[in-house]
């Protein structure tokens, strides 16, 4: 069984329930290799400093960001960590929308929320008023050390997130010459409108997702078998891992009571951990101090020659 990326909790006005966020895709590309044809022995790849062509350890590596052609400033790992969302294990919905108001374009990758031990009861319950509302909540998320912004939307038994695309990261769509004039300035005649539609209803079927497979590595699969036949057998390393036994659980709730309380007060789950967020708003004022010191020091670095040792 798969591992939960994290263990937490889901909120909604002022109702916790505890879950684990799960993986809700698995990988079925084919990984290759790139070796010597020479030798057929693997190609390493190496960190080379540009300038002098040595291999650059881990530990010389910094990260740096370039505002402008050939000119960088350097970055502390306390300046990236000060950037960093607040590492809480928690799924805080917003907001609830229509979940026909969200485009396809925003939904990015699926998660799946599995209840802890004993919070089946807050679970089906936001499940099951998702399901006769037609709604989604918009929550936010931090996976390992990012925020993310993401939809709780039911789908079957599950409570699944999907991680959204932020509207900068979507190139609008004013961009593109498309065509926006009304249908007869295209020509459009009505006989062909109406067959198009005949077409697209006798193509119409339910869907089923079962009925469709990746072709291409299905036949890149054979391919490779084959050749593992007519070359020898090839053994791989199995590890099986065991997930770990959950240890989530919740006490007995009033669901009445935090359910009034919460439209009474129209009050969202308050942030656990307010003193932390409190301390990191100091950070970025230490990171803007470090800033120009480390801009001079890259600058230095590179007008001191190859003989100096390079940071990459």
């Amino acid at each position: 069984m798969a591992r939960p990326i994290w263990t937490g909790t889901l909120s909604f006005g002022l109702l916790n329930v505890p879950v684990s966020l799960m993986s809700g895709e698995r990988s079925v590309d084919l990984h290759f290799r790139m070796l010597d044809s020479r030798s057929n022995t693997p190609i390493r790849y190496e960190r080379v400093n540009a300038e002098t062509g040595d291999e650059v350890p881990w530990k010389d590596i910094v990260k740096a960001f370039e505002y402008k052609k050939g000119n960088y400033v350097v970055l502390d790992p306390d300046d990236i960590k000060a950037a960093s969302a607040e590492g809480r294990e928690a799924v805080e919905v917003e907001a609830f929308v229509d979940a026909a108001s969200i485009g396809p374009e925003y939904f990015e990758k699926p998660y799946v929320l599995v209840p802890g031990k004993k919070a089946e009861k807050g679970y089906v319950l936001l499940r099951e008023t998702l399901k006769r509302t037609g709604k989604i909540g918009i929550a936010r998320v931090v996976i390992r050390t990012r925020e993310y912004l993401s939809a709780v939307m039911p789908r079957g038994k599950a409570l699944q997130l999907v991680l959204l695309r932020y509207p900068q990261e979507l190139v609008d769509l004013e961009e593109y010459r498309l065509p926006d004039k009304p249908t007869s300035d295209y020509r459009i005649a009505a006989k062909e409108m109406t067959m198009a539609e005949q077409l697209i209803e006798s193509m119409s079927s339910d869907w089923a997702p079962g009925d469709y497979r990746d072709e291409f590595r299905d036949r890149l699969r054979k391919v490779i078998d084959k050749r593992l036949k007519s070359k020898g057998v090839v053994t791989a390393e199995e590890s099986a891992d065991e997930a770990p036994a959950e240890n989530a659980s919740t006490n007995v709730v009033d669901f009445m009571a935090l359910l009034k309380k919460s439209l009474d007060t129209n009050k969202r789950t308050p942030a656990k951990k307010a003193a932390p967020k409190a301390t990191k708003k100091r950070a970025p004022t230490k990171a803007a101090k470090k800033a120009p010191a480390k801009r001079s020091a890259a600058k230095s670095k590179k007008t001191s020659g190859s003989k100096s040792r390079k940071t990459g």
